[in-house]
């Protein structure tokens, strides 16, 4: 580790563009921390596909990331977390950080009546993974979920308003909340969901707040980079890179929403398939 921190780049991964809401606020609260983005843009959307794909196209994304000497890795994608973080940890040789854990305990902190709803894709409803973390965090709290396949596909096709965005929103959400009438609090369980939160806003109205994971994970990620004494130095004008598998026009498109300032050449990779298992 060089004198006076740590000067390698926290690795983030999504399966599309969704976790540069994370980025955002990692890049926000720790302005100088380098960083490494990558967007699995070209298989995306995750969420529907069978838990043993997601599996293998996550190893094979961070192992693209672990290449690069990471310090630290942050799986910015909720289905990713559901179903690839102990796999993830059990490969990485550095610390790995999900987004299901900071959200949950975000949802919990923010509700008074004890009923909240998440939102996701259908893998991260399957795996049952919100309502463990935030029974976990408090056990009186009453989850109900919702898989919202829609969203993903329309978010990086980079609908993020207008008419067609709303309608969209307004057949999942309107029967949500008028199923519930203590609904309190909608947690957005899909790092791709904030970038829809003005009309996300607007539909729910204003006595269900509307909660994400992005803040409270880059908290965890300070916490954690203060606890092992690995931030960057004092002082550090860090570089950042963005890379994407798929297709570079539309990831701009958004990601410059997201940031709201051009962002640096945008890379595009090819992540390479999973290595096989050596035989025992």
């Amino acid at each position: 580790m060089p004198t006076g921190g740590d000067s390698r780049p926290i690795g983030v991964f999504d399966s599309g563009v969704g976790g540069l809401t994370v980025l955002s606020e990692l890049r926000r609260r720790l302005p100088e921390e380098p960083t490494v983005y990558l967007g699995d843009n070209g298989r995306a959307p995750y969420g529907p596909r069978p838990a043993e794909e997601v599996l293998r196209f996550t190893l094979e994304a961070t192992d693209w990331l672990l290449a690069l000497d990471v310090k630290l890795l942050v799986i910015a994608c909720n289905t990713a977390t559901a179903r690839a973080l102990a796999d993830v940890r059990a490969r990485a040789s550095v610390p790995v950080l999900g987004v299901i854990r900071p959200g949950a305990v975000a949802v919990a902190a923010a509700t008074r009546s004890r009923h909240v709803a998440v939102i996701a894709t259908a893998g991260t409803v399957e795996s049952g993974a919100y309502p463990a973390a935030i029974v976990e965090a408090d056990p009186s709290t009453h989850v109900a979920q919702l898989a919202c396949p829609e969203l993903v596909p329309m978010v990086e096709a980079g609908i993020l308003d207008g008419r067609r965005a709303e309608s969209v929103l307004r057949a999942y959400l309107e029967p949500l909340v008028a199923g519930d009438p203590q609904l309190d609090t909608l947690l957005l369980g899909c790092t791709h969901y904030p970038l829809l939160r003005t009309p996300i806003e607007s539909i729910v109205g204003p006595g269900v707040a509307v909660v994400d994971s992005a803040f409270t994970t880059a908290l965890a990620v300070e916490d954690l980079l203060d606890a092992l004494g690995a931030r960057a130095p004092s002082g550090a004008r860090p570089s950042h890179r963005v890379a994407t598998s798929g297709d570079l026009g539309t990831f701009v498109t958004v990601a410059e929403r997201v940031f709201d300032e051009r962002l640096p050449e945008v890379e595009a990779v090819q992540i390479e398939p999973l290595a096989p298992l050596p035989l025992d």
